[in-house]
């Protein structure tokens, strides 16, 4: 198979004919972005909130260090300029492409499982009481004893979207990716021992990491749920790469006919008669002879 030629595979140039091959993954990516956006108006599961289990959900209710829409940003305006910064450097539009649609299916797939299981769980947030109560007097059932809130129904919603952090899973699921995508292009396993390398890969991890660790100083989320968040931003790529191992794994299994083929290359070679080399030095030696026979 031949190699691809760089700069010769530009968007002007193949842009159109890879869109209109991976169509179908484009509508798939449409459709995943219209579920999440479905999860997140529904109403989440309102979880009971007893009087004796508000000790534990009293933590002032602050502002969030990342914001809602510094995660977009975060998990892949940024992943997306690195990969642009690298398709002007080799002009390879089928590099783009993949990496553009692996990263948006990523951080989709990751999305559509968390605000998934936020609206089945219903945990209460850290900071439920002052949400529920915002003038510290709390209200309650005088027989289950279960919350009677006042608050902006608004507040009290996303309340009830403690477990996982998105903002978690969000920032693992496109700085991953990102980390993921730098170490196969400036090969961080390449077995030579740049230990620089591994520092470019492991910094957005890092940041994804500092992102899950704000969600749990702005108490916004108690320690389980970053845990779960981190898990679900891997999820993907966890199962694509073992994917990817399966099927190199059988690609390297021999089958019957290559198996046969060899031993038929085998039986074959060993009727060949090879002829000894003869070095440079030799043959001129026996040119020589030739020569003074013919001159006598």
């Amino acid at each position: 198979m031949p190699e691809i030629q760089l700069g010769s595979h530009t968007i002007r140039s193949h842009g159109v004919k890879v869109a209109k091959v991976h169509m179908h993954d484009w509508l798939i990516l449409l459709l995943l972005a219209v579920i999440d956006v479905v999860l997140n108006v529904i109403e989440p599961f309102h979880r009971f909130v007893g009087e004796d289990m508000m000790d534990h959900l009293k933590y002032p209710l602050k502002d969030n260090t990342i914001p809602f829409w510094g995660v977009p940003i975060i998990a892949v305006l940024l992943p997306l300029f690195v990969i642009t910064v690298y398709y002007f450097i080799r002009k390879d539009v089928y590099d783009l492409h993949q990496a553009i649609l692996g990263l948006l299916f990523s951080v989709f797939i990751t999305a559509v499982l968390t605000d998934s299981i936020k609206d089945a769980v219903g945990r209460p947030r850290p900071d439920f009481f002052w949400r529920c109560f915002p003038n510290g007097k709390g209200v309650f059932d005088p027989v289950t004893k279960g919350v009677i809130c006042n608050g902006i129904k608004s507040v009290i919603k996303e309340g009830h979207k403690s477990f996982p952090s998105g903002h978690t899973s969000w920032s693992f699921a496109g700085l991953g990716f990102l980390a993921l995508y730098l170490s196969g292009k400036i090969r961080v396993f390449d077995h030579r021992g740049h230990v620089a390398k591994l520092c470019v890969v492991l910094l957005p991890l890092l940041v994804a990491a500092l992102v899950g660790i704000s969600r749990v100083d702005d108490y916004w989320h108690h320690w389980q749920d970053v845990f779960a968040g981190c898990l679900l931003g891997w999820g993907p790529h966890a199962y694509f790469q073992m994917l990817a191992e399966s099927q190199n794994e059988n690609n390297d299994e021999p089958s019957f006919a290559n198996a046969n083929a060899f031993r038929t290359w085998q039986s074959e070679m060993g009727s060949v008669h090879v002829q000894p080399r003869v070095n440079s030095r030799e043959s001129s030696l026996i040119l020589a002879e030739l020569e003074s026979g013919r001159r006598h």
